[in-house]
């Protein structure tokens, strides 16, 4: 018999529906319950590509016995982390500020009124390696609560307590962060860069092209030939090539994984993420648009047809994720991580005639006993798997095998072609199809700019597709909303929906000006403004709520897997004061920059697109006026700073703050101030 999870929409909920565990959605209702049944709520958190949640699930939640102890003891809820950040963010700070760290699945224990007194992320059925076992500490926690309940009851409400001041905090306005921030940003990468193999810090080593885009509009700000130029180019060239070259990258498929977990880039956590896919596409623009390298520019072609052939759905969206576990063979008893990404050296000998298999072996790194260095496979769970990398480049192949460069390139062209043929007839990993409103917007706005660049029909087509499916189908002319899986779901959205898509709003419009994306955009910065912004964080809040009471207000503040949707909205807005000559946006914008000028002055690498927004508030926006809304002359030219708009009078124009002037394709656009 299916739970009651068995009538929501979220792939993450509908994979724990037929659990023996009495699972139950989010809501007031299950609250009442649990207070009436006088039971703490047991609340897991996850998404449905989480491996560890799969993990958990395996061990404990289809185990018959163990859901026996947590149906007796508590009332059992799960929550789609992608669809509710909201409560995600809330128990996280629980989590976090109890345990020192956090994580997916999540576990907590809540009282009826919602305040948290036990949590941590996965817990294994039975101790194990100095870690409490799950079923243990379900009893010893029930126990606590039959027999010590007030002093539970009081320990979870000093850390309430302490949470919702600690988030109220009024938000100290200072001055905007001086130019010294720039220098201080680029010294924090120096010295966090691995010379070696690209990125910052050691394993695992997450992509981060917040990072990356910030170091190259510092490119433009200080000039390439600079010392501060080539410093910051230095960095975002070799980290860009290593993540290209790595395991990370999908070399079949295109499109990147979740995070390497080695400071390689070479063994990947194998999820494939929308949000990596639609931030780590602009990165590779810029870095093309900087310097040339068709290298940079194959890289986003590939990872658009990926997201155009595999994760685009017949409305016009783009699904959330694809999942890192998968069968490696159809009557297989498990799943097992990376079982549709990885390869035997015996398979491609099998596939590819004995040439083709030895020049794309070598081309790959792929060897006999699979090609996990110890330090990366731990557990030896990728014994004789090859995860694929570019091991050696086509000028060393044509020595290696005495052939010219052309035809080792069409060895390889064929033999990636006819191995993702392959690779397509194996068991699938799971599709979260869920669409979800952030996301989309990032992976719009990176189609659009791209269309806009490389005169790319179907990418445009694309983006306008994705952004009238979200008009027509997640926005009711007054509020937007967060998911849509087969119909809209029950969640309105949150700043970061607004912002993303907004975002990618402006990028439309600078591609198709003629076509009202910017009218759109204006109306959802209204909206954004009217129900999110907080005066005394000056910011953009949410505010997780629980029978119509606030739990803790949220300010997004760290531009991590994501962005901060406060940082994006400063840049959002400077480019709308620009665009719609609405002097507004431009104090709003500073409302945010000074909130943020105490952490770019202390950490600014915890906010890069923060620092990003302060050059383009310093600097100013530069607004180009044309026929059409754009000119070939500008596709080659990294241009952070700018904006598109279709000239009215048929003239070209360019402004820069109030100071506008003819501008004419032979011009050249420098860098620097």
């Amino acid at each position: 018999m299916p739970n009651a999870l068995i009538h929501e929409t979220s792939p993450y909920l509908l994979q724990h529906a037929h659990n023996p565990v009495d699972w139950h959605a989010w809501s007031d209702e299950v609250f009442q319950r649990a207070k009436a049944e006088d039971k703490l709520v047991f609340l897991s958190i996850g998404y449905s590509t989480c491996h560890w949640c799969h993990v958990m699930e395996r061990e404990s939640f289809e185990n018959e016995k163990v859901a026996q102890v947590m149906n007796h003891h508590f009332i059992n809820v799960k929550v789609d982390r992608e669809e509710r950040p909201d409560i995600d963010a809330t128990y996280m700070a629980f989590v976090q500020a109890t345990t020192g760290q956090g994580g997916w699945p999540m576990s907590v224990w809540l009282t009826p009124d919602g305040k948290a007194v036990v949590g941590g992320t996965y817990f294994p059925p039975e101790d194990r390696q100095g870690r409490a076992g799950f079923v243990r500490l379900c009893h010893e926690i029930a126990r606590l609560w039959r027999d010590d309940r007030t002093k539970m009851e009081s320990s979870a409400a000093r850390v309430m307590e302490h949470l919702q001041k600690e988030a109220a905090e009024t938000v100290a306005m200072r001055g905007l962060a001086g130019p010294k921030v720039f220098g201080d940003f680029l010294d924090r990468c120096e010295s966090m860069f691995d010379s070696q193999w690209g990125g910052f810090g050691g394993a695992p080593k997450f992509p981060r092209p917040v990072v990356v885009r910030a170091l190259m509009q510092l490119v433009e700000r200080f000039g390439m030939d600079s010392e501060e130029g080539h410093m910051a180019w230095e960095m975002v060239e070799r980290t860009l090539k290593a993540m290209s070259a790595g395991g990370m990258h999908d070399q079949l498929g295109g499109g990147f994984h979740r995070y390497s977990v080695d400071r390689y880039w070479h063994v990947p956590h194998y999820e494939k993420m929308l949000y990596d896919q639609g931030q780590l596409a602009m990165a590779y623009l810029d870095a093309w648009q900087i310097s040339g390298n068709v290298e940079f520019l194959q890289v986003v072609e590939e990872l658009f047809q990926y997201l155009l052939d595999e994760m685009r759905d017949d409305r016009g969206g783009f699904h959330a994720a694809e999942d890192a576990d998968s069968l490696p063979v159809a009557d297989a008893a498990e799943k097992r991580e990376g079982a549709y990404w990885t390869w035997e050296a015996g398979e491609i000998y099998q596939q590819l005639d004995a040439r083709s298999a030895a020049i794309f072996c070598a081309a790959y790194g792929v060897q006999a006993e699979g090609n996990a260095r110890p330090e990366s496979d731990p557990h030896g769970e990728l014994e004789g798997q090859n995860t694929l990398f570019r091991a050696m480049q086509v000028a060393d192949l044509a020595a290696m095998f005495n052939l010219t460069e052309t035809e080792i390139q069409s060895s390889l062209n064929h033999s990636k072609s006819f191995l993702l043929e392959v690779r397509i007839k194996r068991p699938l990993p799971h599709r979260d199809d869920k669409m979800v409103t952030a996301w989309n917007g990032l992976a719009i706005g990176a189609l659009a700019r791209a269309a806009r660049l490389l005169d790319r029909e179907s990418w445009g087509s694309a983006a306008k597709a994705a952004a009238n499916f979200i008009q027509s189908e997640l926005w009711d002319g007054e509020t937007l909303f967060r998911a849509f899986r087969g119909q809209r779901g029950t969640t309105e959205g949150f700043p970061a929906d607004y912002v993303f898509l907004i975002s990618g709003l402006l990028e439309l419009h600078g591609a198709f000006p003629a076509e009202g994306w910017l009218v759109w955009a204006e109306e959802l910065q209204r909206k954004l403004d009217q129900d999110f912004w907080e005066a005394s964080q000056a910011g953009y809040v949410m505010t997780s709520k629980l029978q119509g009471k606030p739990l803790l207000v949220i300010r997004e503040d760290y531009d991590g897997a994501e962005p901060s949707p406060n940082h994006l909205a400063a840049e959002n807005l400077l480019k709308l004061a620009m665009l719609l000559d609405e002097p507004e946006y431009q104090v709003r914008a500073e409302a945010l920059l000074r909130a943020g000028s105490r952490v770019l002055e202390t950490n600014s690498f915890a906010a890069p697109l923060l620092l990003s927004a302060l050059d383009l508030h310093e600097r100013g926006v530069m607004k180009f006026q044309l026929p059409g809304g754009f000119h070939p002359a500008l596709r080659q030219q990294f241009l952070p700073r700018a904006v598109f708009s279709e000239s009215v009078a048929g003239e070209s124009i360019v402004c820069e703050g109030q100071s506008c002037r003819p501008w004419e394709p032979a011009q050249s656009i420098t860098n620097g101030k």
